[in-house]
């Protein structure tokens, strides 16, 4: 019995000594957030509550409208949930240029577009060819009533293609309460003449298209370059509403080609709520969750491929 007890005593005395960490203290593994913004195209005052589905709703968080401030705490929040890369636009694309040369190689560059313009793709061209941009989109012409196969876009897809750039489009049954916001123009049936005429064209859908679900599977199991991120949905509508749609792509065997996104605006607070969300997710094995949370987006982005030319480049530098 008493050595039983000194040993009882030892065992306490080196628990005390190497204290066991908290589940959430412990270092979480890298995600890529594929939908990020410098702000939102359209004005908001300053602490409104975050967007909220269906009405009436009330939303929680506060609005951060000044650039600067909102660049910091969304860093602050990547840094917090080991976010190594995020897919950042912005109408305002200075401000997205600030943001990438403030926190370097963070983020993967790219020009909101709302309005498609034959002016605005000559400045675009240059944009591109002089490295300042990586990325294409939000393509976010639906805000305004244009919907994915209207011929003004042709151009924009066409170009995507050609410098085999990532594009991100707002094609869904949900927005912003603008005038000319339509959800007809955006079911997910009107991006097939997209796919058909560009079918080297790397291009994701905000929030899998919701609630579109049937059409979004459909396009997905037919268009094998089409990939979908789940943002905004995360976090906007009820979570059972969230979990009900994102666990039926799972079940029809997309797991590899859902991405994850915050699509945080000027709600950086955010962040953690749509991580929260997959990590809580009943029905994901932790394999699904890094899929989603790295594992489709790196292939998705060819992220290896990416590091084995710098690697190349950096080995066939003079010393």
């Amino acid at each position: 019995m008493k050595n039983l007890l000194t040993l009882s005593m030892i065992l306490l005395a080196g628990l005390q000594a190497y204290p066991q960490k908290d589940s959430r203290d412990q270092k979480r593994l890298p995600i890529i957030d594929m939908h990020m913004h410098t702000g939102l195209p359209e004005e908001v005052p300053e602490g409104i509550p975050a967007f909220c589905r269906p009405e009436p709703c009330q939303g929680d968080g506060s609005a951060t409208v000044n650039t600067q401030e909102l660049m910091k705490k969304t860093v602050a929040a990547m840094d917090r949930y080991n976010i190594v890369k995020g897919f950042l636009s912005g109408v305002d694309r200075a401000a997205v240029q600030e943001w990438a040369k403030a926190t370097p190689g963070r983020f993967i560059t790219s020009p909101f577009i709302v309005k498609p313009e034959a002016s605005d793709l000559e400045q675009l061209n240059v944009e591109y060819k002089a490295g300042r941009f990586g990325g294409m989109g939000e393509i976010g012409s639906q805000l305004i009533g244009i919907p994915p196969n209207d011929p003004s876009l042709k151009p924009y897809f066409k170009l995507a293609e050609e410098l085999d750039l990532p594009v991100l489009i707002h094609t869904l049954g949900i927005g912003p309460y603008l005038p000319h916001f339509s959800s007809t123009n955006g079911s997910p049936l009107l991006l097939e003449e997209v796919l058909v005429s560009h079918p080297k064209l790397r291009i994701f859908v905000e929030n899998a298209g919701f609630p579109y679900r049937d059409e979004m599977i459909a396009m997905m199991y037919q268009y094998p370059q089409l990939y979908a991120d789940v943002s905004t949905i995360s976090w906007v509508i009820p979570r059972t509403a969230f979990y009900d749609y994102l666990e039926a792509f799972v079940r029809a065997g997309l797991g590899k080609r859902i991405m994850f996104g915050s699509d945080q605006m000027v709600w950086p607070e955010k962040i953690g709520a749509a991580v929260e969300a997959i990590e809580q997710a009943p029905f994901l094995t932790a394999e699904q969750k890094r899929d989603i949370f790295y594992n489709n987006a790196a292939r998705f982005l060819r992220l290896d491929e990416l590091q084995r030319d710098q690697k190349k480049l950096k080995t066939q530098r003079p010393q």
